[in-house]
């Protein structure tokens, strides 16, 4: 029986990824749909995604797929194939083509059996995320998007808004998805009487929010199609003004895809406009923040210079720090931190 799941170190892999010499391709794709057998489709999608060299992340659940991908350019066809060819439900799916791409977003191929390809925090069992509102696409959100009868809705975490978003959105300001839900719901219960347009990323978040609205009692409820990257494509390929404002905020190696030159964020530690996301550099800490270059010299790609000094320290004493530390939601949040002599800090 082969080998179904990696064996080869993340170091390596990503040497090897940066040693190709053929393009790659970036791509998104998702669909709720019923599978029977999760685990079944899993091992069939693995073994031949192995064999078309795809990298990236595929979320598989009894409700359906969501994958973030790259795919060699001489395999794109190939690949398209067999994802059309697996299911009458995913004949013609969408697949969203990366913008701002490079090529090198993802060196691993991770496919794992989830209980939810989004994680919604959603029990009751009466709802059903195939329900959703109407597609809207690139010509009619920017059609929509100055009706005052509308409402956009980002559906996406506080961190991606702040780095890029449509036009006078309304920012659900949470760290996940299942918190964001219900708030939209509560947020928005004055204005069942408008236009609700949702939005996110590719998609699958604002398909599955525009679903739940109906569901609580809306009845004009939209989402854009494909989200913000189809969006943007269809935007630029038709010539129409982009509505959607500085960068998309991407889960993967780029971190983001600019969408115009918008800059409508700042750095964390020294407040100068910069929207570049890293991890700081620190084994400790990996914390998600914005860091403009001078202060990526400066803190040597940590958040802190308490994190710059401890990533210097020797290896085991370095562990014994991280020993018994607690860890909390590795993702900088205005609401839970200050800036102090350059410096993130938590409030006390």
């Amino acid at each position: 029986m082969p080998v179904l799941h990696n064996q080869v170190s993340n170091k390596i892999l990503k040497e090897r990824m940066l040693a190709e010499t053929e393009p790659r391709t970036t791509i998104s794709f998702y669909k709720y749909f019923n599978i029977q057998d999760p685990d079944a489709f899993r091992d069939n999608w693995y073994k031949q995604f192995k064999e078309l060299n795809v990298f990236g992340r595929v979320y598989i659940a009894k409700e359906g797929i969501n994958a973030q991908i790259s795919v060699p350019e001489s395999h794109v066809e190939a690949l398209r194939e067999l994802i059309y060819t697996t299911s009458p439900e995913l004949d013609n799916l969408r697949l969203n083509i990366a913008i701002d791409d490079d090529g090198k977003s993802f060196w691993v191929l991770r496919m794992k059996v989830r209980e939810r390809v989004v994680a919604d925090g959603i029990t009751d069992e009466s709802f059903n995320p195939a329900n959703t509102g109407k597609y809207l696409k690139a010509h009619e959100v920017n059609e929509m998007i100055d009706d005052p009868e509308t409402i956009f809705v980002d559906m996406r975490n506080h961190y991606e808004y702040e780095v890029g978003h449509f036009e006078n959105a309304l920012e659900v300001p949470s760290d996940t998805f299942r918190e964001q839900l219900p708030m939209a719901v509560e947020m928005l219960q004055q204005q069942k009487d408008k236009n609700i347009v949702m939005y996110c990323t590719g998609g699958i978040r604002c398909e599955k929010a525009s679903a739940y609205m109906l569901h609580n009692g809306f009845k004009n409820v939209y989402h854009v199609e494909g989200g913000i990257i189809e969006y943007a494509r269809k935007a630029k390929e038709q010539g129409l003004p982009l509505r959607f404002k500085g960068k998309n905020f991407v889960f993967d190696n780029r971190m983001g895809e600019r969408i115009t030159e918008d800059m409508l964020a700042n750095c964390h530690q020294c407040g100068e406009p910069c929207d570049s996301h890293t991890n700081c550099r620190n084994d400790g800490c990996h914390l998600l923040f914005i860091q403009c270059p001078s202060c990526a010299e400066k803190y040597e790609g940590c958040c802190s210079s308490a994190c710059t000094e401890e990533m210097k320290l020797p290896e085991e004493e370095q562990r014994a720090r991280r020993a018994g530390r607690e860890v909390s939601n590795k993702i900088f949040n205005k609401s839970r931190h200050r800036l102090s002599d350059g410096l993130l800090n938590n409030d006390k």
